[in-house]
């Protein structure tokens, strides 16, 4: 049975830890409208920082970035567990993410993560994780 978490207005990091911790349960869990998760601080701030990140090492050697929203989330998820171990990886196998929302999950039950929505956030200020990857110029 599959786990599906809209991640429409939640915050990515949060997201990342509570999916990561539940993957490395044993729970399968796709996560679908991964453009509209959310990531907190200025935007000049956060735009800059993932610029940076795409922008560091070399084309040949890495470290390799991802563009696209839905790369950025899983990206985010496999920084939370140990995927160099076998525990981590067979755990990193569990997640799926997803732009918007696909056929297979049109009818499925969502389910929203309480530790990750924004009314805890204590400022207004966020991005969205769409906005990042058109920023740094993903075509999804």
């Amino acid at each position: 049975m599959v786990t599906v978490i809209d991640a429409d207005g939640l915050l990515l990091g949060r997201l990342a830890s509570v999916v990561a911790k539940r993957t490395l349960n044993g729970e399968e869990i796709a996560i679908v409208n991964a453009e509209n998760a959310i990531v907190s601080g200025s935007r000049a701030y956060v735009y800059a920082s993932y610029d940076k990140k795409r922008k560091r090492g070399s084309r040949e050697g890495g470290p390799h970035f991802p563009r696209r929203p839905d790369h950025i989330m899983k990206r985010s998820i496999r920084g939370m567990l140990p995927y160099k171990r076998q525990r981590g990886a067979d755990a990193f196998k569990l997640v799926r993410v997803y732009v918007g929302v696909p056929v297979a999950f049109t009818d499925a039950e969502t389910e929203t993560v309480a530790e990750a929505q924004v009314d805890r956030l204590s400022s207004p200020r966020y991005v969205t994780l769409g906005s990042i990857s058109t920023k740094l110029g993903a075509r999804y």
